[in-house]
């Protein structure tokens, strides 16, 4: 693997886009009161979170999973990445994820409901990653 070709600015925006995705799917609006809901968290425990230490673990690992994916996506002689291929792959890349919070859901006796929430945003935000990372060749 060749890793010189990945562009790891594009691998910066991919992964801090998963912070445009995340606050759009649990802002209020959409889905997170139901995810409050079935987290059992109320307005005040979210206030009481460490702010620090939640949003800079989930910058980290953000990036670590658009690194991850675009060493997946590193160009070969028998396949370029373009916008197409880096969605389907993140599209795969979100299946994986979205079974893992599944398996972990099921074991926390967790909704459905919560399942989907969780594992929607994982499987939109690594499209959107792949995506950006295949257009920014």
């Amino acid at each position: 693997m060749d890793i010189s070709t990945i562009n790891w600015l594009a691998v910066l925006v991919a992964g801090l886009s998963a912070f445009v995705v995340g606050g759009i799917w649990y802002s209020p609006g959409l889905f997170g009161k139901a995810w409050m809901k079935d987290s059992s968290l109320s307005e005040e425990d979210i206030k009481l979170g460490n702010k620090g230490k939640i949003f800079g673990f989930t910058a980290l690992f953000s990036l670590v999973m658009a690194a991850n994916l675009a060493m997946f996506l590193v160009d070969t002689p028998q396949m370029k990445t373009d916008v197409s291929w880096g969605a389907t792959a993140g599209f795969l890349a979100g299946i994986w994820a979205f079974c893992a919070i599944a398996i972990h859901s099921l074991f926390e006796l967790k909704s459905w409901r919560y399942i989907f929430i969780n594992g929607g945003y994982s499987v939109v935000a690594l499209v959107l990653m792949g995506a950006i990372i295949g257009l920014w060749r």
